[in-house]
């Protein structure tokens, strides 16, 4: 059976406090865990208007301590903005808090623009270069392995030691991600969300052939990550898709903004150019009822051949966002007793 899992990226809705995202965040993944989805991640981004989730280790900090069952994960840490050690602790603690639930997602990209790039980090651009090196050595200190010989660090570990250490994933959206992932022998998820699934196969088919066993993962496994909504019927989800819509029109033009509801951007004075923009972006997107948007995730998963789908929904009110991944839950019969790490 097809597993399902969530990302959420505590999106800032008008109207709404932003504090109240990231409660929000917290009570998705209780209620998901209910439902039976497979795990719940969260993102990181810094000094955008619309996601608000900053520091993604402290959410699942809040998520471990509501949750039994699902696994908590990161998608991702920006590993450029933060030493190898630092992050390796924090997701040993993670793990000392959820036993044997914790995934460590990894990517490169700065989740922000470049002025706030260097504010997190001045050494930024220089620790991207060493990427590799760095996920190496946070592999190493997070699992509790003996980094490589003559490494100047060598005597240091990663604390507290417990008897099960964090799944760490790469993530990404070109090759370049997908080859780490294959290196490492590490599991590997690309953000379809992200480029609307251009390059999927491509990444998928270079980290298959390239991939190099590991202990903890023999053989390479990998997912997608999908922007999709789902509603009582297909109308209700396209009058849904307006604020996501909407955003994705504004931010071509350099402005991100916390959502909209659906009614104030449907009635926004779209140009002719702006509704085949819209309309383009409809005939693509992945909504409709839940039996609709059902049949187009399992035919994604048979496509791509994966056995692991994880959803990504933007909804101005909680409520239509909450109701999606329950209608999603019903429609693929999952079972909340089947969420076990």
């Amino acid at each position: 059976m097809l597993k399902l899992s969530v990302l959420d990226q505590s999106t800032a809705a008008q109207g709404y406090p932003q504090d109240q995202a990231i409660r929000d965040t917290v009570a998705l993944a209780r209620a998901c865990e209910d439902w039976g989805y497979h795990r719940f991640w969260v993102s990181e981004h810094h000094n955008h208007p619309t996601i608000v989730g900053t520091a993604p280790e402290i959410v699942m900090a809040a998520i471990a301590q509501a949750t039994d069952r699902i696994r908590i994960g990161s998608a991702g840490v920006m590993l450029p903005h933060y030493a190898p050690l630092k992050v390796a602790e924090q997701f040993r603690v993670l793990d000392a808090l959820a036993p044997g639930r914790i995934d460590l997602g990894l990517g490169r990209a700065p989740g922000s623009d470049g002025k706030t790039a260097m504010a997190l980090n001045p050494n930024g651009m220089e620790d991207a270069e060493h990427f590799p090196a760095n996920v190496r050595d946070l592999i190493q200190w997070v699992t509790g392995e003996a980094l490589v010989d003559g490494h100047p660090f060598g005597d240091l570990k990663a604390l507290p030691m417990t008897d099960t250490t964090p799944d760490v994933w790469m993530l990404g959206t070109s090759d370049y991600g997908a080859q780490v992932a294959a290196h490492f022998g590490l599991p590997y998820s690309f953000a379809h969300f992200i480029t609307d699934g251009g390059g999927v196969a491509r990444a998928l088919d270079i980290y298959r052939a390239g991939y190099k066993p590991s202990d903890r993962y023999p053989a390479p496994y990998a997912n997608i990550c999908v922007w999709a909504l789902a509603a009582e019927t297909d109308e209700e989800a396209e009058r849904l898709f307006w604020p996501r819509a909407y955003w994705k029109l504004m931010r071509n033009r350099g402005g991100l903004r916390a959502l909209i509801s659906p009614d104030e951007a449907a009635n926004h004075p779209y140009t002719d150019s702006d509704r085949r923009f819209i309309e383009e972006m409809r005939s693509h997107a992945l909504i409709g009822s839940a039996p609709r948007l059902a049949d187009k995730l399992r035919e994604l998963a048979e496509t791509y051949k994966l056995d692991e789908i994880v959803v990504l929904t933007w909804a101005h009110d909680q409520q239509d966002r909450v109701r999606s991944f329950e209608l999603l839950a019903r429609e693929f019969g999952l079972d909340a007793g089947n969420a076990t790490p």
